[in-house]
């Protein structure tokens, strides 16, 4: 059996949805828990070979990055194919994951990794907005322009099967350079409800219930290729936007570890800002939401931020105030990094979740600023999500190390092999193994908190939180 395999596990998404994508990940884990089941290694990897997983890091690491590069090229739809792509059915897919039961609300918007903990706490489905779909190709990795024109030759097709939504390219030769040799990022991001979400929304949603859009408006300059369709370079993380177009000596130095044979990127002018590939919201789904709300007499309530890790301190700061009400400890935080996220034993070993959006020096930089305001915690543990790659603008272990010790009394990681990372491909497996050995406190998961509650106490929290909570139909 290949190695790339294992990491791939029994595929159960439709055909040209990635097993593995921060999308993915996140429904299942948010489904999970409303299943009352742990989350382990990342939903995706066949639980009997879990063990030779965690015993990857033997590998060379020359082996470790082809994993990742051909693991992800296995991920592909064929080019030809793409006027076959039925975004309806990723939709679809969503909705299947999650127990057919009444809900008082449904959460529907960007891609985040707070917003998993968040649909745990309220007991709520999570439906996300944006979706991958990698396309096979090979191209090297700096090659901007030459996927440019890729994109423009390949993308009418897609466009025309999937007339609700609009594509985000994405090309990121930092932090996806393992992947971008072999795909294309073709972000999708849903301009309407579609049939699945709003059959699902009818089915499950208590009578007078409420829509939360959630909505990111995080964006990136973007290069305009057509109707509904944009070229991104780059991404949240390590770099800042206009370092990928205007170069920097960050960007220099790390081409220069790569052997590149150029010191920065060459790009074409972009043509305004968008909202960002992975974690922005495209506004034209709220129209829609309000359209469903409005006919079918639900209650709607905007959830709006300016960076997806705007969202992590005010959840955490609710599981804090859940926790204290209920008489539980609550100096404990766990920081989940990227698609390392795990509800269930967060809940059960009474820790309070963080999301760390990747491992870079301004998501460091978010945490520490967070923990600098918050009230002081015992103990601070945290993973890291190895992706293969020493990008620019990657945080260091001890630089992480230094952060997790503005805990009182203990601090450290969660499965992470601190001598192989960013090459530590195991904590994809061993981060939930070794979650419930590192922490030996168990607690009751919380009964889901009440919609009436949230809303009253978030109006009361907004100032406080770099959040908008309000009336989406009071918005323009």
């Amino acid at each position: 059996m290949k190695v790339s395999s294992l990491l791939a596990g029994s595929r159960s998404t439709p055909p040209a949805m990635p097993n593995f994508d921060s999308t993915t990940v996140f429904v299942r884990a948010a489904a999970s828990y409303l299943r009352g089941e742990e989350f382990p290694a990342l939903g995706m990897i066949n639980p009997k070979l879990a063990p030779l997983g965690a015993r990857l890091n033997y590998l060379p690491r020359r082996a470790r990055t082809a994993i990742y590069t051909q693991g992800g090229a296995n991920e592909g739809v064929s080019p030809d194919d793409l006027g076959d792509v039925d975004i309806e059915r990723f939709r679809e897919w969503v909705v299947e994951q999650y127990p057919t039961r009444g809900y008082p609300a449904v959460v529907v918007g960007s891609s985040n990794g707070a917003a998993v903990h968040l649909a745990a706490m309220l007991g709520v489905p999570w439906l996300p907005h944006t979706f991958l779909v990698p396309v096979r190709r090979d191209m090297d990795p700096d090659a901007i322009r030459e996927d440019v024109r890729w994109g423009r030759e390949h993308a009418r097709p897609f466009l025309e099967a999937n007339p609700d939504i609009s594509l985000h390219q994405m090309h990121d030769p930092n932090q996806d350079r393992l992947m971008v040799q072999k795909l294309a990022y073709f972000r999708t991001k849903s301009r309407t409800l579609g049939d699945a979400y709003e059959e699902f929304i009818e089915t499950v949603l208590a009578p007078g219930g409420t829509i939360i859009s959630l909505e990111c408006e995080y964006d990136w300059p973007a290069i305009d290729l057509g109707d509904r369709h944009s070229f991104q370079v780059g991404g949240l993380g390590g770099l800042a936007p206009e370092e990928y177009y205007e170069g920097s000596e960050t960007v220099a130095a790390f081409l220069a570890r790569q052997n590149a044979g150029i010191r920065e990127w060459d790009t074409p002018e972009p043509d305004g800002r968008i909202p960002e590939a992975e974690w922005g919201f495209d506004p034209a789904l709220r129209d829609d939401i309000e359209r469903l709300a409005s006919e079918r007499g639900y209650d709607m309530r905007r959830l709006a931020f300016d960076d997806p890790r705007d969202l992590s301190p005010f959840v955490a700061d609710w599981y804090r105030e859940r926790y204290a009400e209920r008489d539980r400890p609550i100096e404990r935080l766990l920081v989940q990094s990227f698609a390392l996220v795990e509800p269930w034993w967060t809940m059960r070993t009474g820790s309070i979740p963080y999301w760390a959006a990747f491992n870079t020096q301004s998501d460091a930089d978010c945490l520490e600023e967070y923990l600098e305001n918050a009230d002081p915690y015992d103990e601070i543990r945290a993973t890291l999500f190895g992706h293969g790659v020493e990008s620019a603008g990657l945080a260091s272990t001890d630089r992480w190390r230094d952060v997790l010790s503005n805990a009182r009394n203990g601090h450290g990681f969660v499965g992470v092999d601190t001598s192989e990372f960013p090459y530590d491909i195991e904590t994809h497996v061993r981060y939930h193994r070794d979650l419930p050995n590192e922490i030996d406190d168990r607690q009751p998961h919380l009964p889901p908190l009440s919609i009436e509650a949230f809303d009253s106490r978030t109006a009361e929290m907004e100032e406080e939180y770099a959040i908008e909570w309000s009336d989406g139909q009071d918005d323009d």
